[in-house]
């Protein structure tokens, strides 16, 4: 039974990580303009708010759950603003300045950076929770504290599945890195940052909408 509920966890975990949407870019991006680790440590970052908000799912923290969607609107558009600020800091960085920079040591700094900011952008969409929710529905799961064990297993399951993907793209990404000249980097970061402020104008946009 434990196995059941942690390979559906599993799978909900790579539903909802695989559609490639900002943090997904943001990972390709960073894997390519600042290595591996700095990749990695931004899907850490957004695996970390998957399962947060699978959690409040599971177990039915009703009052943090109905406190999101209640106050979505302003999430949201606290989530686009910061995606159009990131966009636009991507598209005028110095990709040569930067890449001799992450040559460097690693410093601890970038990386708690990179994995706050990803978690934060990842925790802006509080539709969710209310997708986890549903695929849990779905599944057949019954929320609830009386169902502590396999809640349990569920969440890991969501962890493990977010994890692997992220893990799987950062390496896959990393694979083709050491192909990419300077000149093509400088493209992909000015086309990266454009394609998110366009995403952040999207996502301020479909808030008329709820």
């Amino acid at each position: 039974m434990d196995l059941e509920f942690l390979l559906k966890g599993l799978i909900v975990g790579l539903s909802v990580s695989i559609p490639l949407g900002p943090v997904g870019i943001f990972v390709i991006q960073r894997t390519i303009s600042k290595g591996q680790g700095a990749g990695m440590i931004s899907g850490f970052g957004a695996v970390f708010a998957d399962t947060l908000y699978a959690f409040i799912a599971g177990f039915g923290v009703k009052f943090i759950s109905d406190f999101l969607v209640e106050y979505q609107l302003y999430i949201r558009l606290i989530g686009s603003a910061f995606l159009m600020i990131m966009g636009y800091r991507i598209f005028v960085s110095d990709i040569i300045k930067q890449a001799r920079y992450n040559m460097g040591p690693v410093r601890r700094s970038k990386y708690l950076k990179d994995f706050i900011s990803m978690f934060f952008l990842t925790l802006s969409n509080p539709l969710t929770i209310i997708a986890f929710g549903a695929i849990f529905a779905g599944l057949g799961f019954v929320q609830g504290y009386s169902n502590l064990r396999p809640t349990a297993m569920l969440i890991a399951g969501v962890f493990g599945g977010a994890l692997l993907w992220w893990l799987t793209l950062g390496t896959f990404v990393n694979i083709f890195r050491n192909r990419i000249r300077l000149r093509n980097l400088f493209w992909i970061n000015k086309v990266t940052g454009v394609l998110i402020i366009v995403l952040g104008i999207a996502a301020a946009i479909s808030t008329a909408f709820i």
